[in-house]
């Protein structure tokens, strides 16, 4: 049975009791965050979970002899919620001069900042943008955030400015990773619009409508082997993604924590549709790849190709 996890989308329509097609509108500026499970958290703005660091020692033994018992070693995590803001305000005399009146001018406004807002969060998910004020995405996990980590595989790009990344990940809600949230409420959804007296500068003020918005949100990185991260990936010869790359990354990950998505940016992709197509025995070039290895490829542009080289 595949996995049915609780995601985004279901926040979304909960929030917004949007239809299908707004959700997919919304959710195509976040790939990776529609594809993602969401947990709530635990307590509050701190969510916190286990991981199994060690496994028990077990023996065989002979018959009417004995063994020492031993039992499994747990870690407590503690993932830390950060607010995300998309609250918004307009001139009321715009809204109010809109050809199909100032609520839908507000929802159209609510809508592209709910956009903005789940490309923000992708953003912070993946290359920890926002080292101040968000949560600790998986660019700033200390097990990936260097070329010699256990779970990071280096592809060897050279030019210093150019380079990309490609995560392997294994989701879910209990073993693997997650988006956390905290739920008190529907998560992506707008308060109540009220209009208000704004200051534009110095004894300068207009009627606005504002429209609170925001939520708590965190990473849950699963265990040690969650994650594996194909880094400094560049134009320089033999430094593009390839099938080989994806291949070594997946051997990192133990069978037990084998990952369940593949995400990338535009230009890995290419390079991974280029590699093939030079191996391509029919002489055709190979069609845009949408897995390697049965992984399903989410593509995100949310990844750039400036990242400085591990």
């Amino acid at each position: 049975m595949a996995d049915d996890f609780h995601a985004i989308g279901d926040l979304v329509a909960d929030g917004l009791d949007l239809s299908g097609a707004e959700i997919s509108n919304i959710l195509d500026s976040a790939p990776f965050v529609a594809a993602m499970p969401f947990v709530e958290s635990s307590d509050g703005i701190s969510h916190k979970y286990i991981t199994e660091t060690a496994n028990p020692t077990v023996a065989f033994r002979a018959p009417n002899a004995g063994r020492n018992m031993d039992s499994s070693t747990d870690a407590v995590i503690t993932a830390t919620l950060t607010f995300l803001d998309f609250s918004f305000a307009t001139d009321k005399a715009v809204a109010d001069a809109w050809n199909k009146g100032p609520e839908d001018y507000i929802a159209r406004e609510g809508l592209r900042h709910i956009r903005a807002a789940l490309a923000t969060l992708e953003t912070q998910i993946i290359n920890d943008t926002d080292a101040s004020n968000g949560f600790t995405g998986f660019a700033g996990l200390t097990t990936l955030d260097a070329a010699a980590d256990a779970m990071v595989l280096d592809a060897g790009g050279t030019s210093a400015g150019t380079g990309s990344s490609a995560y392997l990940v294994r989701l879910g809600e209990m073993d693997g990773v997650a988006a956390v949230y905290k739920g008190d409420g529907p998560v992506m959804s707008l308060g109540d619009t009220i209009v208000q007296d704004l200051v534009a500068g110095t004894d300068e003020h207009y009627p606005a409508y504002y429209t609170p918005a925001g939520a708590w949100f965190g990473l849950q990185a699963g265990g040690s082997y969650s994650i594996s991260r194909i880094a400094s990936l560049t134009e320089d010869a033999s430094a593009g993604l390839t099938d080989d790359d994806i291949s070594e990354a997946i051997a990192l990950h133990p069978i037990d924590q084998r990952p369940n998505i593949i995400v990338c940016n535009r230009r890995s992709l290419r390079q991974l549709q280029q590699s093939r197509t030079a191996t391509n025995p029919t002489g055709a070039p190979a069609p845009i790849p949408d897995e390697a290895f049965g992984i399903p490829i989410v593509v995100s542009d949310s990844i750039l190709n400036t990242e400085t080289l591990l």
